[in-house]
């Protein structure tokens, strides 16, 4: 399955890539400058301030012509590239998966939203059929983490392999409301059984600090500006 998915992501990039390089055949800076005209949210992206600025923005970002001649590449808009920096993996399937479920939502959200930005019949042909894709991978890591539950892998708290009892585990239930009010204490992640069947949520209106107040002064390395006991430059906060 993992090797299913990552060969079609590829392909997706490479698919992205070969849309953009199509899309900026002839394309230039007066191209640029007329689709921020034409729409404010690009305006506003391409810009800083003011419309003057908007449009040197938009001439002084040649990265596609310089770079590759606009051919197609796989890179982001302003032009840093894929790495596989962009590819989790910690070595717990159920972490991994969880953070695929977050990557899959994510890339709909933004193909939903460049959906909606265009109305280039090829363009949107694509992009439904991205929107397709990630709604299957949405559902397969679901499924995926149904399967390794099914297995009888306990996915919380992840990692279940660690002992619990080693946590400090008066705080392991607790909410702490750490803003103003108590709305908060109202949500099932402060009340009732914690889903993990462990443990039950406690809500902590008034959180108490724990330990001692660190004494910084004896001890302290001199060279930390600020921690030394002595004068302190003018300067000083």
């Amino acid at each position: 399955m993992i090797l299913d998915i990552a060969t079609e992501e590829i392909g997706h990039v490479e698919m992205l890539s070969t849309m953009v390089a199509h899309l900026l055949e002839g394309a230039d800076a007066d191209t640029t400058e007329a689709v921020a005209k034409s729409n404010s949210a690009v305006g506003a992206v391409l810009s800083g301030t003011s419309p003057k600025d908007m449009m040197m923005a938009a001439a002084m970002n040649p990265q596609h012509l310089i770079v590759s001649g606009q051919g197609a590449m796989p890179a982001d808009s302003v032009g840093n590239r894929w790495t596989a920096a962009y590819i989790i993996a910690s070595g717990n399937l159920l972490a991994d998966f969880r953070m695929n479920v977050t990557a899959e939502s994510q890339g709909r959200l933004q193909v939903a939203r460049l959906y909606n930005m265009t109305q280039d019949r090829g363009v949107r042909d694509m992009l439904s059929f991205l929107l397709a894709r990630d709604t299957m991978h949405q559902n397969q890591w679901l499924a995926a983490i149904e399967e390794l539950r099914a297995d009888g892998l306990e996915d919380t708290p992840c990692p279940s392999s660690f002992p619990q009892d080693r946590e400090a585990t008066r705080f392991s239930y607790q909410f702490l409301n750490c803003s103003r009010g108590t709305e908060s204490g109202e949500g099932r992640w402060a009340n009732g059984p914690a889903p993990d069947g462990k443990g039950t949520f406690e809500y902590v209106a008034d959180p108490a600090p724990h330990g001692e107040i660190p004494n910084l002064d004896g001890g302290a390395d001199p060279n930390f500006y600020g921690t030394s006991k002595g004068p302190q430059p003018a300067h000083a906060v």
